[in-house]
């Protein structure tokens, strides 16, 4: 019971600290409802631990349901991490087409006026 609240003050600590973050406009409105709701079903993840427990365990599994959760929460941070991953190689190719464009620009500036 004790974990329990503590993990509740932690999660309401996150909630607080996402609202600041939205009042200061640091995250979009898309961000907030997102975490929003993640923390909200991290919430309610600890709040009903004991009946995902029994699920786990009707399903065959050994391990208690924070496993469980555990394990798809890591399944999650890496497909969060394959998405940055995908999206910091986009950016990467916009920044050499951008620069490319601009140093053939810069050449050809620099060429018309020589010829003058």
């Amino acid at each position: 019971m004790a974990q329990q609240i503590l993990a509740f003050f932690v999660l309401l600590f996150f909630v607080i600290r996402l609202f600041f973050q939205r009042n200061r406009k640091e995250i979009s409105n898309n961000e907030f409802v997102f975490w929003l709701l993640f923390w909200g079903l991290a919430s309610m993840a600890i709040i009903f631990i004991k009946k995902i427990d029994a699920f786990v365990a009707s399903l065959g599994f050994s391990g208690a349901g924070i496993d469980v959760l555990i394990y798809l929460g890591v399944a999650l941070l890496f497909y969060l991490v394959f998405r940055l991953r995908i999206k910091m190689e986009k950016m990467d190719k916009n920044i050499t087409k951008i620069v490319r464009e601009l140093s053939l620009q810069n050449k050809s500036n620099k060429n018309e006026g020589n010829k003058r």
